[in-house]
C-alpha cells in the first residue's frame, strides 16, 4: 500500500508541475509598445490625443487595418481604460465599432477596423484622478 501512495503521490506531483508549465507558457505576454501591441510589422503610427498626462490614444495603420492602442505614460495598478474605433458608412452611420473597455495597468486595446475608402471615428478614454476622461475623433483619415 505504501509503494501505491508513493507512486500516487509522484504523479501527482509531476501533473501538478506540468500543468504549471502548461500555464506558464500559455499566458499572454504584454507589448513593449502600442506597435507591438497592434502586431507589429508594418505598423506606424498616424495619430494620437492624450489625455492629460495620463494616456495617450494611439492611432496605427498598416496599410490596410487601423488600429487604437490606448497607452498610459506610467502603468501602475489597474484602471480603468477605453480605446475605441469604428467605420463611417455613406449614411452617416457607423459600424464595426469595436471597444476594449476594462481596468488594465499599461494598455487597452488595441481594437481594429479595415476601412479601405472611409472614414473612421477613434477614440479612447482614461479615470484621471477618480473622474472618467473620454475623447472622441470626429471622422477622419478617410481613404
Amino acid at each position: 500500500m505504501n509503494k501505491f501512495r508513493k507512486a500516487l503521490s509522484l504523479s501527482l506531483a509531476t501533473a501538478a508541475v506540468l500543468a504549471a508549465s502548461v500555464t506558464m507558457s500559455t499566458a499572454a505576454q504584454a507589448a513593449s509598445s502600442p506597435i507591438e501591441a497592434c502586431g507589429g510589422g508594418s505598423y506606424h503610427e498616424i495619430d494620437s490625443h492624450k489625455l492629460g498626462s495620463v494616456a495617450t490614444i494611439r492611432l496605427l495603420y498598416n496599410g490596410s487595418t487601423n488600429c487604437v492602442v490606448t497607452w498610459r505614460t506610467n502603468p501602475g495598478s489597474p484602471t480603468r481604460l477605453l480605446a475605441a474605433i469604428a467605420k463611417e458608412n455613406a449614411d452617416g452611420s457607423y459600424t464595426d465599432f469595436k471597444n476594449d473597455d476594462k481596468p488594465y495597468t499599461t494598455y487597452a486595446g488595441p481594437v481594429k477596423v479595415s476601412a479601405a475608402g472611409k472614414c473612421i471615428i477613434w477614440g479612447g478614454g482614461v479615470t484621471i484622478s477618480g473622474v472618467w476622461n473620454a475623447w472622441y475623433s470626429a471622422p477622419s483619415h478617410c481613404g
